[in-house]
């Protein structure tokens, strides 16, 4: 049993709140859905999928320094494969019960994140497509597999603007992604994988991560004043502005003391740009029930 709880600590299960933006997102965008499906959804992406993904990850990379939600990660043991594949299973067989488009996008997603780290494909060697696929799929994918698993159809998730909403999505991983890797270069150069943060250089993936996300947030409140949604403009300024702040001052550190540019202040990063957006889309889907 002890193998196990160290096995599923490396699923890093509460790493997951890093990524619940994109489905409150994809909740504040749309009405007339039932509840209880937005849990069903919300379960098997951060409970399941997620986590799976990660410990996938895990037992490939065998990291043996700091990762995303583990400054000390234990040491990888086939008891942390068996949990994946519980958990690919569980999240499969739950998503194809509230949809059989749902749990196919699922299996989809898992083959998917499965071809970043295993080791006779390793997208993670290519900078340019591992980028792609990871801010195409934890973005745009992810985006519109939440509205299938809460009911809505192809048509409408294909169509205006849910589809440039799916964009801002992948725009913001854009500029989020290479900041998780800012502080591994020299790791992810021992194993070989030349991640897109180490062909950029610490100023240049500040850089990417800046015109990213400012493309993505001028989108945004593009969509939103051509609909009309003017609340959402406020709300959404008003809560991400300390991410702003911080990011900002992260960078401007990082110009003269390259030691800034750590684990710490990379999760510290993730924590703030995670919860601020969270909280502006959670206001957003407020708001508008009280309206």
């Amino acid at each position: 049993m002890k193998s196990y709880s160290s096995a599923l600590t490396l699923m890093r299960i509460p790493f997951s709140v890093y990524l619940m933006p994109i489905f409150w997102f994809a909740l504040s965008t749309v009405t007339g859905f039932e509840v209880w499906r937005a849990v069903a959804v919300f379960v098997i992406l951060h409970v399941l999928v997620y986590p799976a993904s990660n410990g996938y990850n895990s037992y490939y990379d065998r990291d043996e320094g700091s990762i995303g939600g583990l400054k000390h990660p234990p040491k990888v043991t086939r008891h942390l494969m068996h949990l994946v594949l519980i958990f690919d299973t569980l999240a499969v067989l739950l998503g194809l019960l509230l949809s059989p488009l749902f749990g196919s996008l699922v299996a989809i997603y898992l083959l998917v994140s499965k071809a970043y780290s295993y080791e006779g494909i390793r997208l993670k060697k290519y900078p340019l497509l591992s980028t792609a696929v990871v801010t195409l799929f934890q973005g745009a994918f992810t985006f519109m597999m939440v509205q299938i698993g809460l009911g809505f159809g192809l048509s409408a998730v294909l169509g205006a603007p849910a589809i440039w909403f799916a964009l801002v999505s992948t725009l913001f991983l854009c500029g989020s992604y290479p900041l998780t890797q800012i502080y591994q270069h020299d790791e992810d150069s021992r194993r070989g994988d030349r991640t897109l943060s180490l062909i950029l250089g610490i100023k240049g993936t500040y850089f990417f991560a800046a015109v990213s996300l400012l493309l993505g947030t001028s989108l945004l409140l593009y969509i939103y004043l051509t609909n009309g949604q003017v609340k959402n403009i406020f709300i959404f300024l008003v809560c991400t502005a300390p991410i702003m702040y911080f990011f900002v001052g992260w960078a401007l550190k990082a110009q003269r003391d390259p030691r800034v540019v750590n684990y710490e202040n990379t999760m510290q990063m993730n924590k703030i740009s995670s919860l601020c957006i969270s909280a502006a889309f959670i206001a957003m889907i407020v708001v508008r029930a009280y309206s």
